[in-house]
């Protein structure tokens, strides 16, 4: 195989593995481990993603105010602000995905493994019968798109959309739909 080439048990898991080979998938910041509210809001008020997660939670405190609570992790603030602080600590912890880039989606796709379609069962992408090769640019791409940068896009749900999106809008149904059973799955992208 020479382009980027997702592996997996599954053909959602090998497509996921090939965008994340191509794009930042959503994720969280690994410095982001503070539990309370003083730790969180000092972490916020370090970095300019910090600040704009407060003022985009709607922390409407003076500077004065604001110096009192970061000099005191005893200050009582209110409930109401130290979940702002919270929210705006989870929302900056929080990388959002990449959008799927058009190479991907306009890409030729080139899928291994076990191909079941009816009675049709086999494998492809070796000596004895090509890969499953498949015009991503003549599927359907929205919902997968609407999916991945929130992170919602698990392996079986992938699948489906692509099946359904991509793989029928090119070369059909097939017999009896589409099915990829098998245990070892790579996908190409040319």
């Amino acid at each position: 195989m020479a382009g980027p080439t997702g592996r997996g048990s599954s053909l959602g898991a090998a497509l996921g593995d090939l965008l994340r080979s191509q794009v930042t998938p959503r994720h969280r910041l690994s410095t982001y481990t503070a539990q309370h509210w003083h730790a969180q809001l000092s972490q916020l008020t370090g970095t300019r993603r910090g600040y704009q997660a407060l003022e985009d939670g709607g922390l409407g405190v003076t500077t004065q105010t604001l110096i009192n609570w970061l000099s005191d992790p005893e200050y009582n603030v209110r409930r109401s602000y130290r979940d702002i602080i919270h929210t705006a600590y989870e929302n900056a912890a929080i990388v959002p995905a990449d959008p799927i880039p058009d190479h991907v989606k306009r890409g030729q796709f080139e899928i291994s493994g076990i191909v079941k379609t009816g009675d049709d069962e086999r494998e492809r992408g070796n000596r004895r019968a090509a890969p499953l090769r498949i015009d991503g640019s003549r599927g359907t791409w929205d919902t997968i798109e609407e999916l991945w940068p929130a992170g919602e896009l698990a392996d079986d749900e992938f699948e489906g959309l692509f099946i359904d999106d991509v793989i029928v809008a090119d070369v059909g149904e097939g017999t009896d739909g589409w099915e990829f059973p098998g245990t070892s799955n790579a996908v190409e992208l040319r």
